[in-house]
């Protein structure tokens, strides 16, 4: 991507660590302008992360930019939070202090108006499709002004992080993201576990960030310690997968991915709920309705992240990040 052009963005997300972070990874491209940020259920309930946005764009000094709260619950399945991994209040019960500062309702509303007045739009999606389903259900118009839809979810071969086969964003909804597959007029950049689980944000790099940038290596400490105890209870990794800016990495130079086009169902029912089906044979001889990613240039993304959210030097990044940086889970 050339450096002078700008994308403008929707972040539609469910903060949640790492969903935290990818915000801030946002907040800190000049290559994004960021028209707003909508909520949604899914680690945390739709109002908890808007608040948790708030607290984010606090931290970064952003309050100028809109937040949306969505969806309260899936289309139709029970809601399950992800609390049990992201802490009670989403941040790693980091307890960090509330903003005074309001957030909008409407998140369905405001991505449909945004699609009307910005053609070639980009939708950053980091949660359930619940949102991106009901905005598109009431204005399907709208969406011929979507340039790009990138969701961190699903997954292609990797297995999956609450049930064998299912990533948690499409588990959640699995609905709202199969209406999403079915009906979005434009493939959906699919970044799945295949590819994020090779972001391995490990206790080396958070001292290398405290080396040089105490004060945000001790902000990230607080919001990631919960992820990092989660990941080693069950897992038994140490360190935590952040799914979710490679996603905005990845939107920022797509050149750090490499994947294919495929036509991808999503399983809405049984033992597979959730599962990301995707056609690489083309068995079903259907039109493409998504872009797979299946590799990732893991040491240039997680350069991208460090450098850009911690303000450390890529020079010296270059040098130090291979040799202290495990960035793949095992087995994955």
């Amino acid at each position: 991507m050339d450096a002078t052009t700008t994308q403008k963005v929707i972040i539609d997300c469910d903060p949640g660590i790492d969903d935290s972070l990818a915000l801030m990874l946002a907040l800190a491209s000049p290559e994004l302008e960021i028209l707003g940020i909508t909520t949604v259920a899914g680690n945390v309930p739709s109002d908890l992360g808007a608040k948790n946005a708030l607290k984010i764009l606090n931290h970064c000094h952003r309050l100028d930019i809109p937040v949306y709260c969505g969806a309260s619950k899936p289309l139709k399945r029970t809601y399950v939070s992800a609390q049990d991994t992201h802490g009670a209040d989403g941040l790693g019960e980091s307890k960090l202090p509330e903003v005074s500062h309001p957030y909008h309702l409407g998140a369905s509303d405001f991505i449909n108006q945004a699609l009307y007045n910005e053609p070639d739009l980009t939708i950053i999606t980091l949660g359930p499709l619940t949102n991106i389903a009901q905005a598109h259900q009431k204005a399907p118009a709208a969406w011929k002004n979507c340039g790009r839809l990138v969701s961190m979810g699903g997954n292609f071969k990797s297995f999956g992080n609450c049930s064998p086969v299912a990533e948690y964003n499409y588990w959640c909804d699995p609905d709202a993201a199969a209406y999403c597959f079915d009906n979005l007029p434009l493939k959906i950049e699919m970044v799945g576990l295949d590819v994020t689980r090779k972001m391995l944000f490990t206790p080396n790099i958070l001292e290398l960030i405290r080396q040089t940038r105490p004060k945000e290596a001790d902000f990230i400490q607080k919001i990631t310690r919960f992820y990092f105890d989660f990941h080693w209870q069950y897992e038994k990794v140490i360190g935590c997968v952040i799914n979710d800016p490679l996603a905005v990495a990845y939107t920022l130079w797509p050149e750090l991915c490499q994947g294919f086009a495929a036509h991808t169902k999503i399983a809405t029912t049984g033992l597979a709920l959730g599962q990301s089906i995707v056609d690489e044979k083309n068995f079903w001889q259907a039109p493409a309705n998504s872009f797979v990613l299946t590799q990732v240039n893991a040491l240039a993304a997680m350069k991208l992240f460090l450098s850009r959210t911690c303000g450390l030097d890529p020079d010296m990044l270059e040098q130090t990040l291979p040799q202290i940086a495990d960035l793949e889970v095992p087995h994955a």
